[in-house]
């Protein structure tokens, strides 16, 4: 008898709750859970992993990968927990002494994770020239008087040459026995920037651990032998290896991972997609099937980086938002709503409630509005659920024609556990997809995920550019494989040349990504 094909699990942590898919070998789903999440994040992971484990039944074994979408590196962040103290070397002296690193960070974070920062020689021109050579006997210096869990290496232009950036990560490994973040890997040009990130980066090696650590064990505990992954902010997964090295990719996850979710369930590639959680809306637009990336730099916990993030457009609207005679939000009850909404028999009117009063009520739970009924709602708290309901319409029209920027022939796809709550037509919006399984669209993104890595350099333009940018898409492919692909069906799925001016000698940048399906 021929063996039955492996299944997949998602799983998908966000604010209020934890989801969790199995997909069959067609890709389609045949188990499904919703749990809340809780404080430590890792009880809720468990709790949704038992209950699709349990719709299997004689099924469980033939799991051969799991992929967890998380949100502990930027609770972590945004907490001020758990980070690890970082010594902070940057390659750069004399040309960058002006702006010293962490300048711009918040006093408690800088607090919390630096250990010391340094500037040394080294660097290199935007032509890869080098502005001097490295400092390595600063460097050990400086480590020498430092007490530090990891250290970040940012070294001048690393995107155009990363000499400097390996020769300090080979000298702290080999002396020192430090985990190391290089900035090169990480973020793209712009120094401080790309700084903030690598540092990001060797702070969360703990928090890493302990969630990689926490899966494989909880996978472990159940008798199940697949192969661990994490999901990456651009809608891709890394493997556990990779994910404990590259912690900081695993931030903005969440919506990647509903935007890559979207896509598969409503059979669209080009589209807006909004997934109303319970405490906030996301709203990002798919460009073939991935999400559009960010232009800008993104601030996590007050702080600037510029690695690639999905575009993505946050509101305080959710299944849990709190109405008042004021108006709504920004408050949520949360994962508490099974308890405290008043279609649930608690006494705080939410954005749940206030869609059922006006008849928007999933096909699943039409005893919700009949609950609703029986309530006895006086008519001010109608009154008060009727104008929550036409605020929270103004809401989305307004944000998706924020991110729609002028283009109205795209569909909206609806997902999550609040998408019920979106009225049937939205203008800047060709029409509005509900796809089935859309409440677990987040997991659903994680489960089907593809392995991903990018390059993003400065090369010449002259005659050996061809040479160069073949050498960036091999580097793409390289580090595809690294995060976990199939090296047979990894592709090159972006690239993009962008001429530089005013430089003595004329140069592009480029980015490649390369993806592929995951090694089996």
């Amino acid at each position: 008898m021929a063996d039955l094909p492996e299944l997949g699990v998602g799983i998908d942590v966000g604010g209020t709750n934890t989801d969790a898919v199995v997909l069959d070998g067609d890709g389609r789903v045949i188990a499904k859970a919703k749990r809340p999440t809780t404080p430590d994040v890792t009880g809720g992971l468990r709790a949704a992993l038992d209950a699709v484990l349990e719709e299997l039944d004689a099924g469980v074994g033939r799991i051969g990968r799991v992929m967890l979408g998380t949100t502990h590196a930027t609770n972590a962040i945004l907490e001020r927990r758990n980070l690890g103290r970082v010594a902070v070397v940057r390659l750069g002296a004399p040309a960058t002494t002006s702006v010293p690193p962490l300048s711009d960070w918040p006093d408690d974070l800088r607090e919390a994770v630096s250990a010391g920062e340094a500037i040394v020689p080294g660097g290199h021109y935007v032509d890869g020239r080098e502005i001097s050579a490295p400092g390595l006997d600063e460097v050990r210096r400086f480590l020498d008087a430092t007490q530090a869990d990891a250290v970040a290496v940012t070294s001048v232009f690393s995107p155009a040459s990363a000499e400097h950036e390996r020769l300090v990560e080979e000298l702290v490994r080999a002396e020192y026995g430090l985990p190391v973040s290089a900035s090169h890997e990480i973020g793209a040009l712009g120094l401080l920037e790309r700084e903030n990130a690598t540092v990001l980066n060797a702070a969360l090696y703990g928090v890493a651990a302990h969630v990689t650590d926490a899966l494989v064990t909880a996978l472990a505990e159940r008798n199940l032998t697949a192969r661990p992954y994490l999901a990456q902010n651009d809608g891709t997964l890394m493997t556990v290896e990779h994910a404990a090295r590259l912690p900081v990719s695993t931030i903005g996850s969440g919506p990647a991972n509903s935007l890559r979710g979207a896509a598969y369930l409503s059979g669209v590639a080009d589209a807006i997609v909004v997934d109303v959680g319970g405490t906030s809306t996301d709203l990002g637009v798919l460009a073939g099937g991935f999400p559009r990336e960010s232009a800008a730099a993104v601030e996590i916990g007050g702080v600037l980086t510029n690695f690639r993030m999905p575009d993505i457009l946050a509101i305080a609207l959710g299944g849990g938002t709190i109405v008042r005679s004021g108006g709504i939000g920004p408050g949520s009850v949360g994962y508490r709503i099974v308890e405290e909404a008043l279609v649930f028999g608690g006494g705080t009117a939410t954005m749940t409630d206030a869609a059922v009063a006006a008849g928007r009520t999933p096909d699943e739970a039409t005893e919700w509005r009949d609950r609703l009924q029986k309530g006895d709602m006086s008519e001010e708290i109608v009154d008060i659920l009727q104008r929550a309901v036409a605020t929270a319409d103004e809401m989305v029209i307004d944000a998706v024609d924020r991110m729609a920027l002028g283009k109205t022939d795209r569909p909206l796809v609806a997902v999550g556990g609040g998408a019920f709550m979106l009225p049937d037509r939205i203008p800047g919006a060709s029409r509005v997809i509900r796809p089935e399984h859309a409440e677990v669209a987040n997991a659903v993104g994680a489960a089907i995920a593809l392995a991903s890595g990018r390059v993003d350099t400065i090369l010449p333009a002259g005659d050996s550019r061809s040479e160069a940018i073949e050498r960036a898409k091999e580097e793409a492919a390289r580090r595809a494989v690294a995060a976990g692909a199939d090296p047979s069906g990894v592709e090159i799925v972006d690239l993009l040349e962008v001429p530089l001016s005013y430089l003595s000698e004329p140069a592009v940048r480029v980015h490649v990504k390369a993806a592929g399906p995951l090694a089996r």
